[in-house]
Parts: structure tokens; C-alpha cells; sequence
């Protein structure tokens, strides 16, 4: 993923509402968003050259999501798939601290990347780059490709967006809601532009929430809905090259 947008424990008829975008080379094989036949109860997409995943969410609330840490001069030769650590932790029955611990052991084998796990008793936060883990508290959280929360112009933004819609919706939240979020290209202004060690070019292209591209953009958008009756509404948009006409996939299932 390269943007994470999510309310967690901070609307009376939710647990989590959470809207992402996958950003990614569209010649990198992949497959919609379904429950994966090795791994029944697991419910992600799935990258087919790693065979691992950025987000997923299990029958049993487990959930997992990651994005990666941008800075070229930190890129390793010979890194492990990160996609490997949502599939990981999606697949096993590990307590959520217990298993960024381990993972944190191990952190110098893989590129940069920030990485959510929880399930129904928690949500904790790591990222390779700070080696600290972060047991959440309820509240609106923003993950691009630094920091958890760091204020990127479309970091800023998309969390705004989403606070207005829980402010204004303190029922229902419509899914279709959090798309339009999603789908925003507007590009930041030059002077708020993040130095991440790229051209300022890339930089420009990758400062909107919705990145449109031919070669690299955003793949697909998610929205993950669990309410407090453990529901759960996991849809997913899936785009073309410069497109945002879409493929739809919606599951919804009960956590047990």
C-alpha cells in the first residue's frame, strides 16, 4: 500500500474504517481481493511474483496492512519480500505484539517499511526505520511512505476528509464515501512537496492520493468496514493503466 487512511475505535457503530490505496507497477501480476484457497480464512489480494500481499484481513479479525518506507539510499540488493510479513502474520495465530517482536529481530533482511497488525483486542504499529512498536489508541490515523502520521500534503488531507465524514455520519458510513477520498489526483503545491530522495518529477506524481500513470500508479483502492457487531465489509476496486474506471469486488462476512 502507499496510502493507509483509518479511524479506529472512534465511532460508536465501528470498530475500524479503513480506506487504502495500493500503488504499484502495473505489469506486476496480481489478483483481486479474495480468501485464499491454501488459507481459507484469509481474505487479501495477493502479489503473484512474492506470493505474499500488502492487506488482508482473516475470519477471525485478524488484520494486517503495509506500506513502504521511501528513501533510495536505504534500498537493499538481496531484501526479502515485505509482502511476506501481512501474509505471515494473516496465515499464523501469533498475538499481534508478539509477532512484530519477532518480526523486529529480523528487520535488517528487508527494505524499508512501516507494517499494521492487530486483531480484535489491539492494533500496534512498527516501522523498520524507528524499531519502536506503537500499541494504538483510538483515533484517526494517516500511513504513506514514511512515518505513521507524518504530515505529507496527502496524508493531511485524506485524514481531514475521513473526520469530516465520521463527524457528519455518525450512523452509517457508506464505503462509496471513502472511494471518492480515495480517488482524489489533485497534486501537492511545489514548495510542500516531501524530499524523499527522488526527482522532483516522481516526487509530483507520487504527492496525490490517487497516483493515474500508465506504467506505475495506484492498482486498486480498499475499504475495510468492521462494525461493532463484528461485520465486516471488505470492497475493492481494482484499475487500469490511466484509468479509474473500475473492477468491483465486495466480501462481507461475520467474525468468529
Amino acid at each position: 500500500m502507499c496510502l493507509i487512511l483509518f479511524a479506529y475505535n472512534c465511532h460508536p457503530n465501528y470498530r475500524l474504517i479503513l480506506a487504502a490505496n495500493r500503488d504499484e507497477y502495473f505489469q506486476r501480476p496480481t489478483e483481486k481481493a479474495h480468501f485464499w484457497e491454501s488459507y481459507p480464512w484469509v481474505l487479501a489480494g495477493r502479489d503473484l511474483e512474492m506470493l505474499g500481499t500488502w492487506m488482508g484481513i482473516t475470519s477471525s479479525g485478524r488484520f494486517a496492512a503495509l506500506t513502504n518506507y521511501r528513501d533510495p539510499s536505504l534500498q537493499l540488493t538481496n531484501a526479502k519480500s515485505r509482502g511476506k510479513l501481512v501474509s505471515d502474520f494473516l496465515c499464523m495465530n501469533e498475538c499481534p505484539t508478539n509477532y512484530l517482536q519477532d518480526v523486529a529481530k529480523y528487520r535488517e533482511l528487508y527494505n524499508p517499511f512501516n507494517l499494521i497488525v492487530g486483531d480484535l483486542s489491539c492494533l500496534v504499529y512498527y516501522s523498520k526505520q524507528t524499531s519502536e512498536l506503537k500499541e494504538l489508541k483510538p483515533g484517526i490515523y494517516g500511513l504513506s511512505n514514511h512515518l505513521l502520521d507524518t504530515p505529507w500534503p496527502k496524508v493531511l488531507k485524506a485524514k481531514q476528509a475521513l473526520a469530516n465524514h465520521i463527524e457528519n455520519n455518525k450512523t452509517l458510513i457508506k464505503a462509496q464515501a471513502l472511494f471518492e477520498i480515495l480517488a482524489d489526483d489533485e497534486k501537492a503545491l511545489d514548495h510542500e512537496l516531501p524530499n524523499t530522495g527522488i526527482n522532483y518529477v516522481l516526487e509530483k506524481q507520487l504527492s496525490s492520493i490517487f497516483i493515474q500513470g500508465m506504467d506505475y500508479g495506484t492498482r486498486s483502492s480498499a475499504v475495510i468496514l468492521i462494525d461493532r457487531n463484528n461485520h465486516v465489509t471488505f470492497t475493492e476496486k481494482s484499475f487500469s493503466p490511466g484509468q479509474k474506471n473500475s473492477i468491483e469486488v465486495r466480501h462481507e462476512f461475520r467474525i468468529i
